[in-house]
């Protein structure tokens, strides 16, 4: 497995366990992680988020890709 790969899993976990937080107890583990309120977003923590976001896009042409095979 490429370090690209392991990394775009990597960051898609996070973003997992983070929507599960904000779902199941109205906690923002990002926004806390980089001193905001809940909702609230700063560069570090926009920068956070679009990580996460590209690493799924990633995950989901890695995806496509497997299932044309």
């Amino acid at each position: 497995m490429s370090a690209d790969t392991i990394a775009a899993g990597v960051l898609t976990g996070i973003g997992g366990v983070n929507w599960g937080l904000v779902g199941l107890a109205r906690f923002d583990l990002v926004a806390a992680l980089t001193g905001n309120r809940f909702g609230q977003t700063n560069a570090l923590s926009r920068i956070v988020y679009g990580a996460v976001g590209a690493a799924a896009a990633y995950q989901l042409g890695q995806l496509a890709r497997t299932a044309k095979a």
